[in-house]
């Protein structure tokens, strides 16, 4: 496995690092004071209407504004199973999107009943949203194999992405087993779930067999979302925090965290864990690893 190219065949939605909309070349000056030229990611505000009611701007790379668009408001609990979406229209020239429904959403009592998470400055989940916790149930038999995640995670880190092309985002990705099905980035990690989260829903696929990774911490938003989901395991290379493990452990979640190469730490459904694959360390523990795929948080202490 370890060897092997990524599996791009498996991906219904993947990156694209040349997309010219996303990234933009820009020139400045290294440590040594000689020119460079660099690429960076391109952000810009995204303003979301439910019907006719204004309901948020989001800085976004907005390459996938209606799946953005619904996952927000899906894990928002705005829209639920029940609903009828009608269209989702964007509108480029005015940065904006339109949700349509059949019937009027009443939402007020939500925006009054929040709670801050730690989502870059945009994570924001609602009341009820936290009490549902009481009634989820996420399906116990559900297992990841260690050779799975190995795979997945060698996959996520090698695959073509904004993250290699220009940094300063981050990504998550939807998974079958060892398969790799949707990899969405963004500036902000709930953005890049959110969008996950539309896709998912607009397209009726279920949580129940998949896993869920990402790039970033594994916070008590990261956590809520999954549960949101209907999925049973998170994955990530990044490190907890201790709502995020508290709330996982609550609902029976698998979470796990530091996985690079053939190391992770699981604090919460490990039974769901199934070692299949050896777990003999390299001396520096980056097993396939190259230094240049290193992402930010993925050591451990960060």
């Amino acid at each position: 496995m370890t060897n092997q190219e990524p599996d791009q065949d498996s991906f219904i939605v993947r990156p694209n690092p040349h997309d010219a909309r996303l990234t933009e070349r820009v020139t400045g000056i290294g440590h040594d004071g000689a020119p460079v030229t660099t690429s960076v990611t391109v952000e810009r505000p995204l303003t979301l209407y439910l019907n006719k009611r204004e309901i948020v701007t989001m800085m976004t790379i907005c390459d996938y504004p209606d799946y953005l668009a619904v996952g927000y408001l899906v894990n928002q609990n705005m829209i639920r199973p029940g609903d009828t979406i009608t269209g989702v229209e964007y509108v480029e020239d005015v940065d904006a999107v339109i949700v349509r429904t059949d019937t009027e959403t009443n939402f007020e009592d939500k925006l009054r009943k929040k709670t801050l998470t730690s989502g870059c400055a945009q994570g924001t989940v609602f009341g009820d949203m936290m009490e549902k916790f009481d009634n989820v149930t996420l399906p116990e038999d559900m297992q990841i194999k260690t050779s799975w995640l190995q795979a997945l995670t060698h996959t996520v880190n090698t695959t073509p992405s904004l993250y290699l092309e220009a940094g300063a985002i981050h990504g998550c990705v939807l998974c079958e087993q060892d398969k790799a099905l949707l990899y969405m980035e963004d500036v902000g990690r709930h953005n890049a779930v959110d969008k996950i989260a539309g896709y998912m829903y607009l397209n009726g696929m279920s949580g129940a067999d998949k896993i869920f990774y990402t790039t970033g911490r594994l916070t008590s938003e990261m956590v809520i979302k999954t549960v949101q989901m209907g999925i049973p395991i998170l994955v990530s290379r990044s490190g907890f925090t201790a709502w995020g493990v508290e709330l996982a452990r609550k609902v029976g979640l698998t979470l796990i965290g530091r996985a690079r190469g053939k190391r992770f730490v699981a604090l919460a459904g490990e039974q769901r864990i199934v070692f299949d694959a050896s777990q003999d360390i390299s001396e520096n523990g980056d097993v396939d690893e190259p230094a240049h795929l290193n992402r930010k948080g993925s050591s451990r202490d960060e």
